[in-house]
């Protein structure tokens, strides 16, 4: 058999292994797995000392596009993702303007993601007051889900979905067999928490980290569950942030209650005292946690209870970041170019998690989850996204290496060993050793039917 590419002498890590393997890709799919393949390949990628991962499946990214493509958009923040080893990532609704809350916002959406991504795209759909009825067309158009805020966005046009919104919503979504991801943290007590310290003065690092307790989060996402367990729906809580929620969602789980839940790079690698020493660039709501909470979230991702990390990429241009108001500052942290050398740092380097966790963690599961077909493995029929890592390299992390619209990171001076070398999406190089040699081919993803329902 002749093949389009063949990958030689990589180690090959998927869910449940790590091993020395030729891999053999044609049509955009990997045909053949195994040592020291035979026959003859258009291009012989030569990757000895090299691991091959799944692509990144980032479950959890705000590009913005269309209406604040100055903020963000496809072209620079899909850049960024082919560079930090994905090969595919899922928008979230809210910061387009307008939001993807109706039918006519997906399509334009899905119009700049097709002229100006290089690696593929999922969308979810907004679940806000007054759109309920319009999650049955977003659901046709093929969104994987729908988010929900539970408290204040930041986005005036993309409103919080009080209880019965979202109990409404879920409910609807139920019935279409699709998710509802929610941002758990009690409005309440978050927006009177913030109100007092502005009005006292008190607008510094550790006065934010205050005005958003652990308490609010882990009060919202039981909610959450109860409103789930109730309506039927399947249930993803992103960007959980304490050991104690992420022990709430495992119970449910446990209890029969269809929910998972993701965190973030910035909440296994930085704590409150960063906040301080950093500024604003590492504002993010929730906010950042002890270095307590810090640990309990490694030990919920080695033990499989915590089985997702997305980055929560939420650009912004610097001066919406700058500034000694912290309640001011935008709360968003850029990070998807960084998700994957970041976990192989902190996670495999530093904590000795096996390759195949992370694998699973930024790939694997994120696919199953949001049921994408051919994506998040390397097997036989899959999608040929795979990315190359030099797990060898020991390098710190630059500004001038980023491609966000707007290059300011927390991460930036940091060391890793780790490296991404190339980036295939479907048999195709669009990142290349700090090249990008293919033009724009992204496409949208949609999930597939779900077995389950009738």
């Amino acid at each position: 058999m002749s093949f389009d590419t063949l990958i030689r002498g990589a180690t090959v890590v998927r869910e449940n292994s790590a091993e020395r393997l030729d891999i053999a890709i044609a049509d955009g799919r990997i045909v053949e797995l195994g040592p020291e393949l035979s026959g003859p390949a258009t291009v012989e990628i030569a990757a000895d000392g090299l691991h091959a991962l799944p692509g990144v499946v980032d479950g959890h990214v705000h590009f913005n596009e269309p209406g604040r493509s100055e903020w963000e958009g496809f072209a620079t923040g899909t850049r960024a993702l082919a560079a930090g080893g994905a090969t595919a990532a899922i928008d979230m609704p809210l910061n387009a303007h307008p939001p993807t809350v109706t039918a006519a916002a997906f399509d334009a959406k899905r119009a700049c993601l097709e002229q100006a991504a290089i690696v593929d795209m999922a969308l979810w759909g907004g679940l806000v007051p007054g759109a309920v009825d319009q999650m049955d067309e977003l659901a046709e158009r093929g969104v994987v889900g729908f988010k929900a805020f539970m408290c204040a966005s930041g986005i005036d046009d993309f409103e919080k979905a009080d209880d019965f919104t979202l109990y409404e919503g879920m409910r609807k979504a139920a019935t279409l067999g699709l998710p509802v991801a929610v941002h758990a943290e009690n409005d309440a007590i978050t927006a009177a928490l913030a109100g007092r310290a502005r009005a006292e003065g008190r607008v510094g690092a550790r006065d934010f980290l205050a005005s958003r307790p652990a308490l609010a989060e882990l009060e919202a996402v039981i909610r959450a569950i109860a409103l789930a367990r109730d309506s039927g729906c399947s249930l993803h809580v992103v960007h959980v942030s304490t050991g104690r929620a992420v022990a709430a969602i495992a119970e449910a789980r446990a209890a029969g209650v269809d929910v998972s839940c993701e965190t973030c790079p910035h909440y296994l690698v930085l704590a409150e005292d960063d906040a301080e020493r950093l500024g604003t660039v590492a504002k993010c709501a929730p906010p950042l946690r002890s270095a307590a909470e810090v640990d309990a979230l490694w030990r919920a991702l080695a033990h499989g209870t915590l089985p997702m990390v997305a980055s929560d990429h939420s650009p912004s241009p610097r001066s919406m970041k700058d500034g000694a108001d912290w309640f001011v500052a935008w709360g968003g942290i850029s990070g998807c170019q960084t998700l994957l050398t970041l976990l192989l740092e902190e996670g495999y380097h530093t904590r000795a998690l096996p390759l195949e966790l992370i694998a699973r963690a930024t790939a694997g599961f994120v696919a199953r989850r949001f049921r994408l077909p051919r994506k998040g493995t390397l097997e036989v029929r899959s999608d040929a996204d795979i990315v190359l890592v030099d797990l060898a390299a020991n390098r710190t992390l630059s500004v001038d290496e980023l491609h966000y619209r707007h290059r300011h990171s927390p991460f930036v001076g940091r060391t890793v060993r780790a490296r991404v070398v190339r980036t295939i999406l479907r048999g195709r190089t669009v990142f290349d050793d700090g090249r990008f040699p293919a033009e724009p081919g992204g496409t949208l993803l949609t999930p597939e039917p779900d077995k389950e329902r009738p």
